[in-house]
């Protein structure tokens, strides 16, 4: 099976990246969102993204330009009904994200290819959404999605070894590296990757120094960026969402998220999306 036409579900940090990767790579995309001006601010972030590419020298202006003149944006779910796969990229929600995929069930065609980049939730329950469940699958892009080489790839029960295939291939096409992984919560990199950030959160709360504790992660430990500063770019909001989600999967307590990230979350602080986290952005 050949994709021509991908269709992204969510314009925001994740599927306005995944859209301008595969764009970038000469698919024609959709996106669609709730709203015009959700569209206009995830076309935007890609816009940004191109012209610090063409700045460094990575990308030139007439790729530029033909990468957004692949992605088209629509609010209307009716849209979808010629694509060849459909990539659904809200926020970390169980329920929401069900919601999304029974709408987009019921206006693509058979044959279709339906995905979830769902970051910590099971793939063999998001499944249950929609008919045809073999063509199901996860692909859990990472952000920044134009620049992170990695992809999970996550099969659900039913989903079957086509489709898992065609997933396989889209993700070598886009230039990226495929981690095939189990359906359990977190899969591989938030699994480990969630609660280390957790505990620099418990950390914060008993000294109060983000700058110190980042420092001495990338000092100490040789990480590019801190685990706090992660949180922030991750969002605090999804990194919650991902605790709640491998406590309720694995039922282990060592998975409580710490009551300052609770807190963070409530005020609003939900980092660099909001321009204040644990650190604050301009």
């Amino acid at each position: 099976m050949t994709l021509r036409h991908i269709a992204v579900i969510g314009a925001g940090t994740m599927g306005s990246g995944i859209a301008q990767t595969c764009a970038a790579a000469g698919h024609d995309l959709l996106l669609i969102d709730i709203s015009e001006q959700a569209l206009e601010r995830g076309l935007h972030v890609v816009e940004k993204n191109l012209d610090r590419q063409v700045s460094k020298g990575t990308l030139t202006c007439e790729q530029a330009t033909d990468t957004l003149q692949r992605i088209h944006t629509s609010t209307h779910y009716i849209d979808l009904n010629d694509m060849d796969m459909v990539i659904e990229a809200a926020t970390e929600n169980l329920a929401l994200k069900r919601s999304i995929l029974q709408q987009i069930a019921a206006h693509v065609c058979p044959d279709c290819l339906i995905a979830s980049n769902t970051s910590s939730l099971s793939i063999t329950e998001l499944a249950t959404s929609i008919s045809h469940p073999e063509r199901f699958m996860g692909i859990h892009f990472f952000n920044p999605v134009p620049v992170m080489d990695l992809v999970e790839l996550i099969r659900g029960l039913q989903t079957s070894d086509a489709t898992c295939s065609i997933a396989q291939a889209l993700v070598e096409q886009l230039g990226k590296t495929a981690i095939h992984t189990q359906n359990r919560p977190g899969f591989i990199v938030n699994r480990i990757l969630i609660p280390m950030i957790n505990e620099a959160i418990f950390v914060l709360q008993e000294n109060g120094d983000a700058q110190a504790i980042d420092a001495s992660m990338r000092l100490g430990c040789n990480q590019p960026i801190g685990p706090l500063a992660l949180a922030d770019l991750i969002g605090l909001d999804t990194v919650l969402a991902i605790l709640e989600s491998l406590q309720t999967g694995f039922g282990d307590p060592k998975y409580r998220a710490a009551p300052l990230l609770r807190e963070f979350v409530s005020a609003g602080f939900l980092g660099k999306k909001s321009g204040r986290g644990f650190h604050v952005y301009s």
